[in-house]
């Protein structure tokens, strides 16, 4: 069961306990039901209102019970971007391998690896872009990222996500976003696989529509925020708490479950989105709208315009414009663009962009489509129609000038090292005699 809308100041108790949030004031003498009240804040104190983020928890026991934290070494998480020489060139990857249950079990945590990405989480600013891979579900352990906010997208496996809020179901076509100290454990139901966008110092938001208006693309009403759901449980063989922790892993150990909230209030909450939902706006007459038209979600910097990470989608749609190329155009950006494929193919490059692959075209970096689509839509008949049916490509940009880890260019194995060819049969047409 979910609660709808974007940001919204959100209520919830679970129906076994009525009346488990206190009336009129946040911090009572005493909580109904014997709970502790904790604050979860998700900015600071002093942001303006519309910036201001933070949550109200009505808890069984205070998270702050629990054993010291110690290094944890697990997964392949990093964020140093020096630890291999930087690769300027068209980078695309075959679909990331799910290891074997038999062979190997993997659940979320251990599953993650750093793809590519750049900044500092202690400076509080920057991005990082992780795969997930897994085949097991966390068992009596939980996960919370102290450096930033996940934006999770599932490429392959449902995800059924356990936080402190209450439980979401997420399928592959929805996203969703874990914010900043929320815990979470997520299981799985087979092998599974995924890409997260992470972003140090910043919370994603819906961006300005413009001149588009009041409605359009994403609308607020379809994002869902779980409602409470507690469990009252005792681990005596001990519950693993797992912080990410200015970029590693550490780990804590207690004996109760930190499911224990009956009830909670606020605007700091996880969310998820269906895809489906976005509301396309495209061009109708001639030419392209720039990419930008197809953002879901932003985490903007100080600089006007400029986003530290834009989560971009290439939904299924309508193509009607007159005398133009239709497939994205060629192109060399002063961003970073990181793409994944959820399903189907996409347009520009209908063969080895695979999905649960990805791309990564860095600053300056040019790209556009390969040459086999360049011919056919140079001379397509130009009618009405449907363009990506069956299809969800999306893309990951940022202002920053993101790193490619080690694990990304060499040691994943899964770099497409032919991907320059697609373009090679691109041969000129120009003909100073024939405009």
């Amino acid at each position: 069961m979910y609660m709808s809308g974007f940001g919204n100041e959100h209520a919830s108790e679970d129906p076994r306990c009525p009346g488990a949030l206190p009336e009129g004031q946040n911090n009572p003498q005493v909580c109904p039901y014997g709970l502790y009240a904790e604050q979860l804040s998700g900015s600071a104190f002093t942001c303006p209102r519309p910036t201001n983020k933070r949550s109200w928890l009505y808890r069984i026991l205070p998270s702050v019970c629990h054993k010291p934290f110690k290094p944890l070494e697990e997964g392949h998480l990093t964020h140093d971007w020096d630890e291999i020489q930087p690769d300027p060139n068209q980078l695309r990857w075959k679909p990331f391998e799910i290891p074997k249950a038999p062979q190997k079990k993997m659940d979320f945590v251990s599953g993650l690896h750093t793809l590519c990405g750049a900044g500092e989480p202690r400076g509080r600013n920057g991005i990082a872009v992780h795969i997930f891979v897994c085949n097991s579900s966390m068992i009596d352990r939980c996960l919370y990222n102290s450096d930033g906010d996940f934006l999770i997208v599932p490429q392959q496996g449902k995800l059924l996500i356990t936080t402190e809020f209450g439980k979401m179901l997420v399928e592959p076509n929805e996203i969703c976003v874990i914010q900043q100290g929320m815990r979470f454990s997520v299981e799985v139901f087979g092998e599974t696989r995924g890409y997260i966008l992470e972003v140090y110092g910043a919370h994603f938001e819906l961006p300005d529509l413009g001149p588009i208006g009041a409605n359009g693309l994403a609308n607020p009403r379809d994002f869902l925020v779980p409602v409470a759901w507690y469990e009252d449980r005792q681990v005596p063989g001990g519950y693993t708490v797992i912080s990410k922790y200015q970029g590693k892993l550490f780990a804590a150990q207690q004996d109760y479950s930190p499911y224990n909230v009956v009830a909670w209030h606020g605007n700091y909450t996880p969310y998820k989105y269906h895809l489906e939902k976005f509301m396309v706006i495209n061009a109708v007459a001639f030419d392209h709208a720039d990419p930008s038209i197809f953002t879901v979600l932003t985490a903007k910097t100080t600089r006007a315009g400029v986003a530290l990470a834009d989560f971009v989608i290439f939904p299924p749609r309508w193509g009607v414009a007159n005398n133009t190329f239709r497939p994205p155009y060629y192109h060399r950006n002063c961003m970073s663009e990181f793409m994944g494929l959820i399903k189907g193919h996409y347009e520009a490059k209908e063969e080895g962009f695979q999905p649960g692959g990805g791309s990564l075209h860095s600053m300056m970096t040019p790209h556009g489509p390969d040459a086999d689509c360049f011919e056919k839509a140079s001379k397509a008949k130009l009618e009405p129609e449907r363009v990506a049916d069956g299809t969800m490509a999306f893309m990951f940009e940022s202002s920053l000038s993101l790193a490619v880890t080690k694990w990304g260019l060499q040691t994943s194995n899964r770099l497409d090292k032919n991907y320059y060819k697609c373009w090679e049969p691109l041969k000129s047409h120009f003909n100073p005699k024939c405009k």
